[in-house]
């Protein structure tokens, strides 16, 4: 027992024990404030939109007489176009994964478009997904993270190229859209990182050391940061990955490409078969104009606001054909249209395939 007038004898064991669960409480408690913060958040955007904002531009009842005057060929049409945008999603993952069949490449890619429209996360989730599924699949580790990386670099390539081809087009045409062109410039600046950063991973050997070895030493901070081990992968994984992906895309480049793209297009066919569906005429919204609001729109989407874009792609889409001339009750319906036919099915299907994925394996042969 101390004396009178001494300090307290120091229990540091205790002391650190007590400390680090402290910090662990915490830790835990800012996260779980911050899913919840996040979910509020969501959860009030999409409400305002769908029951504030929306209705303010044309009531529902306007909208759904519009929707109810389609007719039986242009409802053909829509589901047509839609089962084209489904199909289109497995032709890149054929592209970088040789070998890996049609109906295997489809299910990956639905069932990651799915889980990143429901789970916080978005992108992250559905590159988590496709790794987790091809791999439980049996397919080797480095072709499908290589194919991982690569399928969803160029994706964004497009996403952030396209507003700068629709500015480019509207100019063409003598339009200008302040909007689009702040979207664009920063499409721009975004485009300009990846590709920069993706061309000194692969410029030398050196490069994609450096590279890597950064890379490893941030993750592995930010897993210290949740209390989690550091990452075993380094530089040397990045030279490997610069040499199969050097590799991979010196035969398969062009394909990939015209097969982003094309996937990428098939979302927009949709958007105008139901923009002509429910009446809005080239003379109010042309080809070039109606591309210009998909491409902002898709670029707005992107930032983690709501999962999937929910609320905030409406609202662009819609302000945005109004505001090129689209009647309003066309403009909110064609816009809801489209979102349903590219948000239900693959959110349907996705998940499906998400909670079907031991069935059917692939052999392992198209990642040898």
């Amino acid at each position: 027992m101390a004396s009178d007038g001494a300090p307290p004898v120091p229990m540091p064991a205790e002391d650190e024990l007590v400390g680090a669960e402290l910090a662990r409480a915490q830790s835990k408690r800012r996260s779980g404030r911050g899913r919840i913060t996040g979910v509020v958040v969501s959860v009030a955007v999409v409400g305002v939109v769908f029951a504030v904002v929306l209705p303010k531009i044309a009531s529902y009842r306007e909208v759904w007489e519009v929707v109810k005057s389609l007719t039986w060929e242009w409802v053909a049409a829509l589901l047509a176009v839609t089962v084209i945008n489904l199909l289109s999603n497995a032709p890149p993952w054929m592209a970088v994964l040789p070998g890996l069949r049609f109906l295997h490449a489809l299910r990956v890619t639905l069932a990651a478009s799915a889980l990143s429209l429901v789970a916080p996360g978005g992108t992250a989730v559905g590159m988590a997904t496709q790794f987790g599924m091809l791999r439980s699949w049996g397919l080797e580790g480095r072709p499908v993270g290589l194919a991982v990386a690569l399928t969803n670099i160029w994706s964004q390539l497009a996403k952030y190229g396209f507003p700068v081809v629709a500015l480019a087009a509207l100019a063409a045409e003598g339009g200008k859209n302040k909007t689009l062109e702040l979207v664009a410039l920063i499409g721009s600046i975004i485009l300009v990182a990846i590709v920069a950063s993706f061309a000194a991973g692969l410029s030398s050997k050196r490069s994609a050391r450096t590279v890597g070895d950064t890379a490893a030493r941030a993750a592995s901070r930010l897993k210290r940061l949740i209390r989690k081990r550091p990452v075993s992968w380094s530089g040397t994984d990045f030279v490997r990955f610069r040499t199969e992906a050097i590799d991979l895309l010196r035969r398969r480049w062009y394909v990939l490409t015209i097969a982003t793209i094309a996937s990428q297009l098939a979302v927009f066919i949709v958007l105008v078969v139901a923009l002509r569906a429910v009446g809005v005429t080239r003379l109010q919204v042309s080809i070039v104009e109606a591309f210009a609001a998909w491409s902002l729109t898709r670029a707005l989407g992107s930032i983690p606001i709501t999962p999937g874009g929910f609320g905030i792609e409406e609202l662009a889409l819609t302000g945005a054909l109004v505001g090129f001339g689209a009647d309003n009750a066309e403009a909110v319906a064609a816009t809801l249209i489209y979102r349903f036919l590219t948000v239900v099915p693959i959110l349907t299907l996705g998940l499906l395939a998400a909670g079907t994925y031991k069935l059917g394996k692939p052999t392992p042969e198209p990642a040898t």
